[in-house]
């Protein structure tokens, strides 16, 4: 009897020392959170949009008289200076029309010539009244058309050499070949509009950017805003630029309205060709200080830190957030663990 009565005592004392370690265990076990760390760092807000590369200065070379092209100096992507001979257009027709023109100049001087004459010999013999008044009248007239008609034959003169000269087309800029529109033996007309026989580029060093930006996000783009942007050609690599204008006049797409908004992109090593495909995202605004998750800060501007393996609430000054990080202005120090949740 005495040995039971021990046996259970025992047993009883065993489940009571178990609970009492399990109760104390569980009041020593550390709350676990989670958390991320707050770093120091600089958040931006940006507005994206896409583009293409394009020249800053882009001129059409043509020419105002038409004819046959007989030659062809440049061929794409040719380096040329201002003044230098582009191509030339069969000079048959046009040295042909020069000669009339010269000739007609020729005959109408010597019809002045004629008519000055008889004009001196009439108002001597009205002088001496020994002709009539209809007579001097007469040489008047003859004298004051001979004077027209040369006149007339200079302007046709002058015309057929101007005409003779955009038989040679000349580069009105320094810069690079992008398009070469026509072939030799290609007959151009000229009766309606300047035919384009060249396109060229005044400086690939200096590209820019066509953007075509949301009307939601125009508000914010201002000029000389900060812009980075990557091409296709260059994975990994970010090209810079800056606002320099935003056009006024909106874009129409699928009932999606958006302007332009052109980004000067310096090109030192002409690794942008026209063309090409930019993402673009244009700095709003930046701020850099202590970034803690967004998703820790509460609707009073409180967030929870860990410290020492407890929790501490704390009351922040906020800055700017980008939806996912917000800028702790006080209250959180480099380093610390932000609790997200439980």
């Amino acid at each position: 009897m005495k040995k039971k009565i021990v046996k259970t005592i025992i047993i009883t004392a065993v489940i009571a020392v178990a609970v009492l370690l399990v109760f104390i265990l569980k009041g020593n076990k550390e709350v676990q959170y989670q958390t991320e760390t707050a770093i120091k760092g600089n958040l931006s807000i940006t507005v994206m949009a896409t583009g293409y590369i394009q020249p800053v200065e882009e001129v059409e070379v043509g020419t105002q008289v038409s004819g046959v092209i007989e030659k062809i100096y440049v061929d794409y992507n040719s380096h040329v200076k201002k003044g230098q001979l582009l191509a030339e257009l069969d000079k048959l027709t046009l040295q042909e029309k020069l000669n009339q023109a010269t000739a007609q100049l020729s005959r109408a001087q010597s019809e002045l010539n004629l008519a000055n004459r008889q004009y001196d010999r009439v108002t001597q013999l009205y002088a001496s009244k020994a002709a009539t008044e209809v007579a001097l009248e007469e040489a008047v007239n003859r004298k004051e058309q001979a004077e027209m008609t040369l006149k007339d034959a200079k302007a046709n003169l002058n015309q057929a050499k101007v005409d003779l000269s955009y038989a040679y087309i000349y580069s009105p800029i320094d810069g690079v070949v992008l398009k070469r529109a026509v072939n030799i033996g290609q007959t151009v007309a000229a009766m309606f509009s300047t035919p384009t026989f060249f396109t060229i580029a005044e400086d690939l060093t200096k590209m820019q950017v066509e953007a075509d930006v949301d009307e939601a996000d125009l508000g914010q783009v201002k000029l000389g805003q900060h812009v980075t942007f990557t091409v296709d050609a260059y994975p990994g690599e970010t090209f810079m630029g800056t606002v320099s204008q935003i056009r006024i006049s909106p874009k129409v797409t699928n009932n999606v309205v958006t302007y332009t908004v052109i980004v000067n992109a310096p090109n030192p090593d002409e690794k942008l060709f026209p063309g090409m495909t930019a993402s673009i995202r244009i700095n709003i605004q930046s701020e850099e200080g202590i970034l803690v998750p967004v998703e820790a800060l509460s609707k009073e501007k409180t967030l929870r830190v860990k410290s020492n393996g407890k929790m501490e609430e704390r009351t922040v000054q906020t800055g700017i957030n980008d939806g996912v990080s917000i800028v702790a202005r006080t209250g959180v120090k480099e380093g610390e663990e932000i609790i997200v949740n439980d």
